[in-house]
């Protein structure tokens, strides 16, 4: 089913409001979860919409936080997000990094308290749009066994990077640490298609190409996927953004991450509070003048893009490019959606009285 951007979008909002959310922040969190939409990310859009109902419902998220900072410097500052959405408190924690760097330079916030934030990118490009460069990265529920076992103990934890470029989009590196991110299985199981090797483990260590080897005890991995192809790098970045998000800020990191399914309660020795996150932001004229940044990544990206192919029907592909394509031609198009995510819709129309979803029209 192919659906308009403004109907998605009003849709979306809706049900945060119906949520309790304030309408601003129905907004801002609706804003988010386009976002992925739009930019080809299906995995953590609207197909997340019913998960943050289900965590909402078990009282896991509160619909009205009082996000607030609970500790600073010129520089640095911890935020509470009070258990409030993720999509909601992050952008409120990268304002805050924004608003540093303006004065100083650079602004670094860690967040504690807080849900899953959408994807990361969203939050990094906010910098890029003050010619700052944007960092972002969270830890997430406990789904990755780290090199050498088959216990879960970090999330998929992405990071991101995104800097400003001139005639050409912003250059973003938004990824998972983990060799494949939950979404991506849960979009295999929805199709009913097989994933490849090196994604997942079975619970006992076994390789799986089976997208519900997760309900049946198996975990990711690390990107690299095993030892011999660079694991050990993939559970580097893993514990790094793990350690940034939660254990400085004072939120759970690890096996205690609070899990996004709302049929897993959180364990109950937890050492911090909610989910973590790391958000950045430095101005790009602290180093050299924004031009003259632009005009060289602009430069960075022409030979990147120029480089000899493998082979010849397959270009370089520039890091946000495929996104950025992806946003142009969704906006004028319509956003797909797969069956399983449009009956999830419709349940939660039926659930709180809204319109259900219609197919998009040119």
């Amino acid at each position: 089913m192919i659906v308009s951007e403004s109907e998605l979008r009003n849709f979306t909002e809706q049900v945060f409001k119906q949520m309790g959310c304030p309408s601003q922040d129905a907004v801002l969190a609706a804003d988010v979860l386009l976002r992925s939409d739009l930019r080809g990310i299906d995995s953590h859009g609207v197909a997340r919409l019913s998960g943050y109902v289900r965590l909402w419902e078990k009282k896991r998220i509160n619909p009205k936080p009082e996000i607030k900072i609970v500790h600073e410097t010129a520089t640095t500052a911890t935020v509470d997000g009070d258990s409030g959405l993720g999509l909601v408190v992050a952008p409120f924690a990268m304002d805050v990094a924004i608003a540093k760097a303006e004065k100083y330079g650079s602004g670094w916030v860690s967040v504690r308290n807080s849900n899953h934030f959408g994807i990361a990118g969203y939050h990094a490009l906010k910098a890029v749009a003050k010619d700052m460069i944007g960092f972002a990265m969270t830890n997430a529920s406990p789904l990755v066994a780290p090199t050498f076992t088959t216990e879960r103990l970090l999330g998929t934890n992405p990071m991101c990077y995104a800097f400003p470029a001139g005639k050409y989009p912003p250059l973003i590196v938004d990824m998972a640490t983990s060799a494949a991110a939950n979404g991506k299985l849960e979009i295999a199981q929805r199709s009913g298609k097989e994933i490849p090797e090196g994604w997942v483990q079975t619970s006992a260590g076994a390789v799986s190409t089976d997208p519900h080897a997760l309900k049946q005890g198996g975990s990711l991995l690390p990107l690299g996927s095993d030892r011999e192809h660079g694991s050990h790098k993939g559970f580097g970045l893993s514990a790094t953004v793990d350690i940034l998000s939660s254990v400085l800020s004072g939120a759970n990191y690890g096996p205690w991450v609070p899990p996004f399914v709302a049929f897993i309660d959180p364990l109950s020795d937890l050492p911090g509070q909610g989910i973590g996150h790391f958000l950045g932001a430095m101005r790009v004229d602290g180093f050299r003048p924004v031009d003259e940044f632009k005009q060289h990544l602009d430069n960075w990206i022409s030979r990147f893009k120029s480089a000899k192919p493998v082979h010849a029907e397959q270009p370089v592909i520039i890091p946000g490019e495929p996104e950025y394509e992806a946003e142009q031609e969704r906006r004028v198009n319509g956003i797909p959606l797969v069956d399983a995510v449009v009956d999830d819709m419709n349940i939660l129309a039926e659930r709180f009285g809204i319109e259900k979803l219609r197919a998009y029209t040119a």
